[in-house]
């Protein structure tokens, strides 16, 4: 009997080979299905599906704010901005370019935000954030009871205002001046899917602290020259002091984040007149707008979010742009770009077809090689290696199409959350092609597309040995249509819209691969 047993030939041997490989199919099933929504929460929770626990930090002491309000307010415009100047303050930027909700997009326009532009003074007396200043034609002036004269000068270009201080010490006592930059603001909306928060140039180099890690910590930085701000999605607020040996600093009030520049102390003898410069930037985030302010503050140009795939990223947001100003909808530009996109990867996805039937025909050879080597896996996987090499294919190779597409579906994810273009690009219902689609239609028409596309490779794949593992995975991969539907409901209708384009070129291309191939 136990001879009988250890036969590998006897059916008892057959009858557990084969129980062996339908629970290691079940096994296989489950680790799919696992792994493949492990990968798509993960994916979820890189795009901000869940909200981020915001930590409140009320142990940092701060400077309590000076009532301004006996301060003459003027109104600075321009073609590109207009911003309110009070004082040593400017805030309510108005960028007359974009608009929202019908009216120009404002920064810096809460009762607590601004950015100061003024002066630590030793041996004489500064202006303070009250302070009255008199106008005397274009520039401003203001005097300490000691006769140091204040004169400043606002000039703009493009988006960026240029602050021009001079000080003429008429003592005849040296004085010194530190100058400082300080702007303070609120939040509205901190999980955008792209680098938000303070962003700082640090001896040649970005750093970006997110808001939630300013929520548990300050910060504070030592460089040459630099420069330092805040970056929403499509806006920037940053600010330049033209002088060396800085220090920034970067913290969290209550709800107004706050970040200084700090210079040190220049010394101005008995007599002596000397200039400084600030330089603000207030705009889009847009990489042609942010390359012409890097003439005037340098490093801006770096401060583009463009995630891992950049390489991808800047090539697609200005093909998008491109056939945008071909056709006028960006909409009718995702289409004309996934469907351009899908005739360029053609010959993966012939190939990848090709696999498809080399494998259906090996698939009886396939089962005679796990049926018959099943106590003896090392020898399976040589025999079945060996048969992918006689006809010249892989398991992998039919996945070549979707590989691709993964690094293009990221890239295409940044390039629509960082586009200023694509904010309140309409297409059909939906009125902005950066947010969800409110009505799901698009994800809905996703989940079906991909289902029918689904079908179609299985219907190529199917073969009869029911031990085999791509039918098993077939059958995990079965839910993908599911999990995808409910995950792309609440990403950017203009991701779902490239998605569901490529679905149906997927499915004209497989229909014309399968009518060749009978």
């Amino acid at each position: 009997m136990v001879q009988f047993l250890n036969n590998q030939n006897s059916g008892f041997a057959q009858w557990n080979a084969n129980r062996n490989a339908e629970n290691n199919n079940k096994k296989f099933q489950l680790k799919s299905f696992f792994m493949w929504t492990g990968v798509f929460v993960a994916l979820l929770w890189i795009f901000g599906g869940f909200n981020k626990i915001n930590v409140d930090n009320t142990n940092i002491k701060f400077l309590d704010d000076i009532d301004i309000s006996d301060v003459p307010a003027d109104e600075f415009n321009s073609e590109k901005i207009s911003a309110r100047v009070q004082g040593l303050r400017i805030s309510n930027i108005k960028l007359n370019d974009f608009s929202d909700n019908a009216s120009a997009v404002t920064l810096l326009d809460c009762a607590e935000c601004y950015a100061e532009i003024g002066f630590q003074m030793t041996g004489t007396t500064g202006p303070m954030a009250n302070t009255v200043w008199t106008r005397e034609g274009t520039a401003y002036i203001w005097r300490a009871t000691d006769g140091v004269t204040y004169r400043r000068e606002f000039t703009i270009d493009g988006n960026i205002v240029t602050i021009t201080d001079t000080i003429n010490n008429v003592t005849h006592h040296d004085v010194s001046v530190a100058p400082f930059v300080r702007m303070a603001r609120d939040v509205k909306n901190k999980n955008t899917g792209v680098d938000t928060g303070a962003i700082a140039y640090i001896n040649s180099d970005i750093e970006n602290i997110d808001w939630i890690d300013l929520d548990k910590k300050s910060y504070m930085y030592s460089t040459v020259n630099g420069f330092l701000g805040f970056a929403d999605q499509y806006w920037e607020t940053i600010a330049q002091v033209n002088a060396s040996d800085q220090t920034m600093r970067i913290r969290k009030n209550a709800n107004i984040y706050v970040a200084d520049i700090n210079v040190a102390p220049v010394v101005l003898s008995a007599g002596q007149s000397r200039s400084f410069t600030t330089q603000m930037f207030a705009g889009p985030r847009d990489q042609v707008t942010l390359d012409v302010a890097a003439g005037k503050i340098i490093g801006i140009n770096k401060t583009m979010d463009y995630g891992t795939f950049a390489f991808l990223t800047r090539p697609m947001l200005w093909s998008l742009n491109s056939l945008n100003s071909i056709v006028g909808n960006y909409g009718i530009a995702i289409i004309l770009f996934t469907i351009m996109l899908r005739l360029l990867i053609w010959p993966l996805t012939r190939k990848s077809f090709t696999s498809m039937i080399a494998m259906q025909k090996m698939q009886p050879e396939m089962a005679r090689i796990q049926k018959l080597y099943a106590n003896d896996k090392a020898r399976m996987q040589m025999e079945l290696l060996r048969l992918y090499q006689t006809h010249k294919t892989s398991p992998m190779s039919g996945c070549l199409p979707m590989l691709i597409q993964i690094p293009i579906f990221f890239a295409l994810y940044k390039a629509l959350l960082v586009s200023v273009q694509m904010r309140s690009a309409q297409f059909l219902w939906i009125s902005d092609l950066a947010v969800m689609d409110p009505y799901f239609i698009l994800p809905i028409l996703m989940g079906g597309t991909m289902w029918l596309q689904q079908k179609m490779q299985n219907t190529t794949r199917t073969t009869s040995n029911g031990n085999d593992m791509a039918v098993a995975t077939q059958r995990a991969m079965r839910w993908m249509p599911i999990i995808f539907t409910v995950m792309f409901a609440f990403f950017p209708a203009g991701l779902v819209l490239y998605w569901t384009v490529s679905n149906l070129c997927g499915i004209v291309q497989i229909y014309i691969l399968q009518k060749r191939a009978k």
